[in-house]
């Protein structure tokens, strides 16, 4: 007989509904004994295991902060009764690889990050995930993977990075972009261009307006997936190291609770998240992202549905890069509760939808507390604008549909000559020599899902337009996307797209294009016969990467207009149409 108790015939923690089969009983001992040899004992290995999985990489500030933030996690786990365990995946940085060949990886890494997480938590067992996101592919990348994995879990948002400053002025990257448009055309000198840069980023967190990242770190807390106002807290505020500790704990009650994803996001809070980023004139990448992380739910949406809800969802929020403050001032205002009780007074959203922090929307706007005499949130009754900040667009040149941001500008159409691309380096060394004129449409094509591969972001020509003074006079139109920091007539999303035949890959030099928001129409205005005979002529380009992950994406992704999704569906009619 043993001289002291054996853990092998201890009761099994009600919490390790996975992980039981990793660690209990004698026939585990070998993995018993590898989990020792990185310190955990038999008491760690009797408690639930929780995963904590971050996003964090050397690359850019974004995610930078994630690495102290895990550690309070981790602590709130193990004072709930958990046992942590840290893993780490992997994260693009659109603001740094903006303009490169590198933007092409930013899309796919979102296909990676859900991948990653999935593999991980599968092959270890884990009985719950706290995921740690920051970069705008992370925080969709996270969701489409605990939608796969349906263990109780959550999703903390490292925060948003502070302003910079610069002679008075608040700054933020996309500052640094248009600064770049400004020197090329003469407006400014080489020194302010340094001084900008040098200015624009004082620190960790994620870029500061309301771009991708803080548009989808807003639509989780809509969603239910992101604990009422924890993501908020900027990345370098004191409260953020709290607010990880509570997410660890909350990870642990939702364990106990078998709370899993698939209790928390329905098609409802689905429809809040779409409302959240109309209302705060968000990113058009929102789209992209909630059309995936509903099609891992198994929730049916399609991408006319977000219309509507734009159409009946007022602009609330004063943010950037439309409007005048930054997400750091939305949480010094009282917090994204403010959007959740203007929309509320309208009954735009749908109170009742669950949190995973336990309560409901309506209850997390009641308790929202507005500081005196803030700016950044308006009342439902004044809105900055009557309709939301995107919508959605079909017609000649867009039969499967495409997004047009309508936050930031007042422009509603334009009809104009078409100067056609076949990348965005090509569009971006036009604009550099001023041959873009006011009145153009610049067509930007083959940067879709399959041609880019990637559908790279176009911030890069976008911010330069703008930094020239052509961003109210010229409209562009692209198979990729924009970067959640574009403002002005900015057409993305487009398809089919170019790479797999789609009209825009039929349009010529001086082609009139007409884009009618109102209307709801993107055309091309060439006649059908001569349309007809570019088709016949036309044929697919070859493969920009002929293997690795590049070429794999290719393969198996989806259309924009179906949330560029990695499903394989188009390779497998593909197949059987041979």
């Amino acid at each position: 007989m043993p001289d002291r108790p054996l853990p092998y015939d201890r009761p099994t923690d009600v919490g390790k509904r996975h992980s039981h089969a990793l660690t209990d009983g004698p026939d585990r001992a070998p993995a018993r004994a590898m989990l020792k040899a990185i310190g955990f004992t038999d008491d760690d290995l009797a408690k639930p295991l929780i995963g904590v999985a971050t996003t964090w990489i050397e690359t850019m500030p974004c995610n930078f902060n994630q690495r102290r933030l895990a550690e309070f996690v981790k602590q709130g786990i193990r004072e709930a009764g958990g046992t942590p365990m840290e893993f780490n995946t992997v994260s693009v940085s659109d603001g740094v690889s903006m303009g490169t060949e590198g933007m092409k990886a930013s899309l796919i890494s979102r296909e990676v990050v859900a991948d990653s997480i999935e593999l991980v938590v599968r092959g270890h067992l884990l009985d719950g995930v706290v995921c740690l996101v920051g970069c705008d592919k992370t925080i969709p990348g996270a969701a489409m993977a605990l939608a796969r994995l349906d263990v109780p879990g959550l999703i903390l948002y490292n925060g948003t990075i502070y302003p910079g400053t610069y002679k008075g002025r608040d700054l933020t990257i996309v500052s640094v972009f248009e600064a770049v448009g400004a020197y090329r055309a003469g407006k400014i000198g080489l020194q302010e261009l340094y001084d900008i840069e040098s200015a624009a980023c004082p620190g960790a967190g994620a870029c500061g307006g309301q771009y991708t990242a803080n548009t989808m770190s807003t639509a989780m807390e809509f969603l239910g997936l992101s604990p009422g106002g924890l993501n908020g807290i900027p990345a370098e505020d004191p409260k953020k190291d709290a607010a990880a500790k509570q997410a660890g704990e909350l990870a642990m009650t939702l364990v106990r609770h078998d709370i899993r994803p698939r209790h928390i996001v329905t098609r409802a809070s689905i429809d809040n998240a779409i409302a959240s980023v109309a209302a705060t004139g968000g990113s058009t990448n929102g789209v992209l992202h909630l059309l995936a992380i509903a099609h891992e739910f198994g929730i049916p949406l399609e991408l006319d549905e977000f219309g509507p809800i734009a159409d009946r969802t007022p602009i609330v929020a004063d943010l950037r890069p439309g409007g005048r403050f930054t997400a750091a001032d939305i949480y010094d205002a009282g917090g994204i509760g403010l959007v959740m009780r203007e929309l509320l007074k309208r009954d735009l959203l749908h109170g009742e939808e669950k949190n995973v922090d336990g309560r409901t929307l309506a209850k997390i706007a009641a308790a929202a507390v507005e500081t005196e005499g803030q700016q950044v949130v308006v009342p439902i009754e004044t809105p900055i604008k009557e309709v939301g900040g995107l919508t959605i667009l079909r017609g000649s040149l867009a039969p499967e549909g495409c997004v047009v941001k309508l936050a930031g500008h007042e422009r509603l159409h334009h009809r104009g000559p078409a100067r056609v691309f076949d990348s965005e380096n090509d569009c971006f060394a036009a604009v550099k020599e001023r041959r873009i004129m006011p009145g153009d449409v610049v067509v930007i094509r083959y940067e879709g899902p399959v041609g880019g591969p990637g559908m790279q972001e176009m911030l890069s020509v976008t911010a330069a337009l703008v930094g020239e003074g052509l961003g109210d006079q010229v409209a562009l139109l692209t198979d990729g996307r924009f970067s959640g920091g574009t403002h002005g007539l900015m057409i993305g999303h487009v398809a089919p797209e170019a790479a797999l035949g789609g009209p825009i890959a039929l349009v010529h030099e001086g082609d009139e294009v007409e884009i009618d928001v109102e209307a709801k129409r993107l055309d091309l205005h060439v006649e059908e016969a001569e349309l007809a005979r570019r088709r016949a002529e036309w044929a697919a380009p070859p493969p920009r990467y002929a293997s690795g992950v590049m070429a794999k994406y290719a393969a198996l992704v989806s259309s924009a207009s179906e949330g560029a999704v990695t499903t394989g569906r188009r390779l497998g009619s593909a197949l059987a149409a041979r």
